[in-house]
């Protein structure tokens, strides 16, 4: 009996033993040795539950972000996110099978950039980074507003020491204790461009090597995270342009899954919060770790400053919109999608329908959604109050709204676009269902980018307010865009309507646009 029972541990112990041999040998990453002062101490850290990841949605207007290295330089493609083409290696892998593989496959740290010579700005990514809260000098950031009134803005931008970020070297051991790159890389791939605070340039530039023993872990964060720094987060159209150098660097690492997001900024909450969420498949602040976290994977995102939506207002971008059909048959390159994808992407990830030929058609009529200019408090500095652009707006919504009212032709709906006090989700919904879009020079009217095809899009400008950014997004959607200047009778923007949708207008009032 006891010999039966010997076997039976024997070959239960031959088993499992055979088990964990083969587990370990196809998850080479995972495997595990005794302690010993070679080995990184990393492997030891407290076991990491996966994240959940988001799949990314199928956008009608989704073009391959190809980094082809022919792409023509200041063309379309360059400048909307598919000119990152010159790759350069700061810190090689051990071995080139695991960059083949994955670019997250072990072998000691990695790092790269593909840099733009168009925009002139760099997307990196690194594997085996080391982030330590303690050497980034910021407020705690994701605080409620209310709680930091009056908190300064140097307090909530990242200033980082030495070390702040570090890359584990795996093979050339001469370089451990090294600055990963020095300024004049800074220099040719990360150029601060007139920027006064290029974070993400000092986020680079804090990185410093370390060897295997130094590389000690609380956490890992396994799956792809973007670290991303902000400036006028508050504001949308500043916003909207790091949604989208953030989805362009998610698309140009190629990640399979929609990325985690990392705010190394110490900026408090905001409403605009409720659409990276949506985005991205999680959410933190830096300093919402106590103590030091590792990525397996980690891509730095460029500055909103340093995408076309921003460029453009100070440099001449010859893009018009078009769709993505057009270009995979007849590629242009003075033409792009890239602004209609994007815009879907939002709209997609609101859970909101995106194919432009099954976008449920109102019975109630056609949506002419005015776009208001509200007080709110927006960041801790502001005083509650926006700066009026239209002084008898009101007056002027309810001329519309009275002229919508008495056309006998088709049914006309006036939404009152209350968007500083609206969620996220139920202003992008206002967007989407709307046929034409009106409202005053304001950042409120950067959620175009989410309008559909064939929306028209109508914008008041007084002559302080001249600068191109709504009429400019319009043309790379290739929207319908009309803009009525100085003192301007209501007459006109009623026609304006009109012509554009064919609505007939009947007409007799006489309020005017009054400008401050």
């Amino acid at each position: 009996m006891n010999s039966k029972k010997l076997k039976i541990l024997l070959s239960l112990f031959t088993l499992n033993s055979l088990s964990l041999y083969l587990y370990f040998s196809s998850h080479p990453d995972h495997h595990q040795s005794s302690p010993s002062k070679s080995s990184s101490l990393s492997e030891y850290s407290p076991p990491h539950h996966p994240l959940s990841v988001k799949p990314w949605p199928i956008l009608p207007s989704y073009l391959p972000w190809s980094q082809n290295s022919e792409t023509p330089f200041r063309s379309c493609e360059a400048y909307f996110g598919n000119g990152f083409t010159r790759r350069v290696d700061p810190l090689k892998p051990i071995a080139e099978s695991h960059r083949k593989i994955s670019p997250s496959a072990g072998g000691g740290g990695w790092f790269r950039c593909f840099y733009s010579e168009t925009l002139r700005s760099s997307i990196c990514e690194g594997g085996r980074i080391r982030m330590v809260p303690e050497r980034i000098a910021m407020s705690r950031g994701g605080e409620k507003l209310e709680s930091v009134i009056g908190r300064g803005e140097d307090e909530e931008l990242p200033n980082f020491d030495d070390g702040a970020f570090e890359i584990e070297v795996g093979g050339d051991r001469s370089r451990v204790g090294e600055k990963l790159v020095d300024e004049e890389f800074l220099d040719k791939y990360l150029e601060d461009s007139n920027i006064d605070r290029h974070t993400m340039r000092g986020l680079i530039g804090s990185i410093r090597t370390v060897d295997a023993t130094e590389f000690v872990c609380s956490e890992w964060i396994e799956e792809p995270t973007l670290l991303v720094t902000r400036f006028e987060y508050a504001n949308l159209f500043h916003t909207v342009t790091d949604w989208y150098s953030t989805y362009v660097a998610s698309r140009v690492t190629g990640l399979p899954n929609r990325p985690h997001v990392v705010f190394v900024d110490g900026h408090c909450q905001t409403l605009l919060e409720e659409t990276w969420t949506a985005l991205f498949s999680s959410l933190t602040y830096a300093k919402n770790f106590s103590s030091p976290v590792c990525f397996r994977h980690a891509i730095l995102v460029p500055l909103g400053y340093e995408t076309a939506l921003f460029r453009g207002l100070s440099e001449s971008i010859d893009c018009y919109g078009a769709s993505a059909q057009e270009l995979w048959q007849k590629p242009d390159t003075k033409k792009t999608a890239r602004l209609s994808e994007f815009g879907e992407m939002i709209r997609a990830a609101f859970g909101f329908p995106v194919d432009r030929h099954h976008i449920p058609k109102s019975a109630s009529g056609h949506n002419i959604l005015f776009v208001r200019r509200e007080d709110y408090l927006a960041h801790p500095r502001h005083g509650g109050r926006v700066q009026t652009r239209l002084i008898n707006e009101q007056e002027v919504f309810n001329s519309i709204k009275s002229w919508a009212s008495n056309h006998s032709d088709c049914k006309l709906n006036v939404v009152n676009g209350l968007f500083a006090h609206m969620p996220m989700k139920e202003q992008v919904r206002a967007i989407q269902d709307a046929a034409v879009i009106i409202g005053a020079h304001g950042a409120g009217l950067t959620h175009i980018v989410s309008a559909t095809p064939k929306t028209v899009i109508l914008e008041i400008i007084s002559s302080e307010y001249r600068r191109p950014h709504f009429e400019l997004i319009a043309r790379w959607k290739g929207l319908e865009y009309h803009s009525y200047k100085n003192s301007v009778a209501i007459e006109h923007i009623t026609a304006g309507i009109a012509y554009s949708r064919k609505f007939r207008p009947k007409w007799n009032g006489k309020a005017r646009l009054i400008f401050v």
